[in-house]
C-alpha cells in the first residue's frame, strides 16, 4: 500500500491532522493564533540551516521553530508586547532563512515545497534505510518522522491534559493546584515546535497555521466539554486531509492547499449550522 503516493499522502496527512488538532484547540483557548504562525514561519530558516549542515530537515526545522517559540515566550516576560515581538521574529526568521537558501550553493531546492507543502512527495523507509543509521537516513524516512512527531505531541497532551487546561483557564486557579503554567506553557511550546516540524512537509510553512487552527474553531461550537472538542477538531481534521486529497486528485489542484480549502469550507458549513440553530432557539 505504501508505493502509492496517494496511500502516503493520506496517512501522513492524518497524521499531522491528528496532533494538530488537538493542539489547535489550545491555540484557540489561548488566543494564540499568530504564535503557532510566527513559529511555523520561523521553521524556512531551520530548513536552510539543516541543508547547509547536510542535516534531517525536520530535527532542523524543530529546533529553529522550538529557538523562535522560546525567545518569544522570554521576551514577552521583559516586557515586549506579545503581537510586536511576533511581528518582528516572524517576519525576520523567514527573511533570513529565505537570503540563507540563496547562499547554498550546489543545493537543489524546492521552496515551493517548503513553503506551500508537498504531501504527495512524502517518502517512507525502505529495508535500506533501517539498515542505515544517521541523520540522512532518518531524513528520507517522512512518514515515520511524521507520525513519530505525532505520537510525542498527542502523549505530551495526553499527559498534561488537566495540568495544561487548569492553566489555560485560569492561572490564579493554576498556582492554586500546585501547577506551575510557566512549565505548562513551556510543554505547550514543545509541542508546537514538534508539529510545525512535522507538518511543513504536509502543508508547508506559510499554511501549517491553518491545520491548527480552523479544525479547532470549527469543533468549537460543536463540543460541549474540551475533550470533546479535542477529539471533534481531530475528525475535522481528518475529513479535510482526506477529502481534500481526493479534491486535488480530482480537479489537478495542489494538495496541501486543497486541504486547508476542505478545512475551511467544513468550517462554514458547522458555523452556519450553529448559527441556524442558536436562532431557532
Amino acid at each position: 500500500m505504501l508505493d502509492d503516493f496517494m496511500a502516503r499522502a493520506t496517512i501522513a496527512g492524518i497524521g499531522v491532522a491528528l496532533a494538530a488538532a488537538p493542539l489547535g484547540c489550545f491555540v484557540v483557548w489561548r488566543r494564540m493564533a499568530y504564535f503557532g504562525d510566527a513559529t511555523a514561519h520561523a521553521a524556512i530558516l531551520g530548513v536552510a540551516l539543516a541543508l547547509a549542515l547536510e542535516i534531517s530537515v525536520f530535527a532542523g526545522s524543530a529546533a529553529v521553530a522550538l529557538a523562535m517559540a522560546l525567545t518569544v515566550t522570554l521576551l514577552t516576560r521583559r516586557g515586549y508586547a506579545m503581537d510586536t515581538l511576533l511581528g518582528v521574529l516572524a517576519h525576520s526568521a523567514l527573511a533570513f532563512g529565505l537570503v540563507a537558501v540563496s547562499f547554498l550553493q550546489g543545493v537543489r531546492i524546492d521552496l515551493m515545497a517548503y513553503l506551500f507543502g508537498d504531501i504527495l512527495a512524502v517518502s517512507h523507509c525502505d529495508r535500506e534505510d533501517f539498515r542505515e543509521i544517521g541523520l540522512q537516513a532518518l531524513g528520507r524516512c517522512d512518514l515515520g518522522i511524521i507520525w513519530a512527531g505525532g505520537a510525542l505531541v498527542v502523549a505530551l497532551l495526553v499527559w498534561r491534559w488537566r495540568p495544561l487546561l487548569t492553566a489555560t483557564l485560569n492561572e490564579e486557579l493554576a498556582y492554586a493546584s500546585g501547577i506551575a503554567p510557566r512549565r505548562e506553557q513551556l510543554i505547550l511550546t514543545l509541542a508546537l515546535a514538534i508539529t510545525v516540524a512535522v507538518a511543513i512537509k504536509v502543508v508547508g510553512a506559510l499554511l501549517i497555521a491553518a491545520m491548527l487552527i480552523i479544525p479547532a474553531a470549527a469543533a468549537r461550537g460543536l463540543a460541549r466539554t474540551p475533550e470533546a472538542m479535542a477529539l471533534i477538531a481531530a475528525a475535522i481534521g481528518t475529513l479535510s486531509v482526506v477529502a481534500g486529497l481526493q479534491g486535488a486528485l480530482v480537479f489537478d489542484t495542489p494538495a496541501g492547499p486543497s486541504i486547508v480549502c476542505v478545512a475551511a469550507l467544513l468550517f462554514a458549513l458547522l458555523s452556519l449550522f450553529n448559527w441556524r440553530g442558536q436562532g431557532r432557539a
